[in-house]
């Protein structure tokens, strides 16, 4: 198929569905405004898939888009609320810059997702590490495990991160 007419294709779904979508998000969420990004971001990423002329279920389709989108930026939220509440509890000369927020936010976001691959188990190992500065042997306590089985978690974690970075590293040079 053409360009042109892929084009039409994906304007056709945009102009029956639109409103559609924007309506059970703004149900989901009670918000407009943030009803209206998810929605502009679901046909985005329907756009970037150019799946159109597959779709049996269009409604099907974005919903599926538009829930896995309203679960990520729930999930943003709720990171980007712990991390302010944390940031209340600093005197004021520890705030880091709102450019300097928006960047660690984006970490943590980045972070949570990469983690959320592994197992409960590895996760809490790790974090228990990394965040709280637990030694082994607590951790092994805490989580009622040995503490080789500790190491191997913290080592998964490491690893997982390890992973991602040099996935960045090969998309940036390539």
């Amino acid at each position: 198929m053409s360009a042109p007419h892929l084009d039409q294709q994906f304007l056709n779904l945009y102009q029956q569905h639109h409103l559609w979508i924007y309506h059970w998000l703004y149900k989901k969420l009670g918000n407009s405004s943030d009803a209206a990004d998810l929605a502009q971001d679901t046909f985005i990423r329907v756009f970037a898939k150019k799946q159109i002329l597959e779709l049996q279920q269009p409604r099907a389709y974005l919903t599926k888009i538009a829930k896995g989108l309203m679960i990520n930026w729930i999930q943003r939220k709720q990171i980007e609320r712990a991390y302010l509440e944390v940031l209340a509890e600093q005197p004021e000369y520890h705030h880091p810059s709102p450019e300097h927020n928006l960047m660690i936010i984006e970490a943590l976001t980045e972070i949570f997702y990469l983690l959320s691959e592994l197992p409960d188990v590895v996760q809490q190992a790790f974090l228990f590490a990394q965040l709280e500065g637990k030694k082994h042997q607590q951790i092994a306590e805490e989580l009622n495990i040995s503490v080789s089985t500790v190491k191997r978690y913290i080592q998964q974690g490491y690893l997982q991160c390890l992973t991602v970075m040099l996935d960045d590293e090969d998309d940036i040079h390539s």
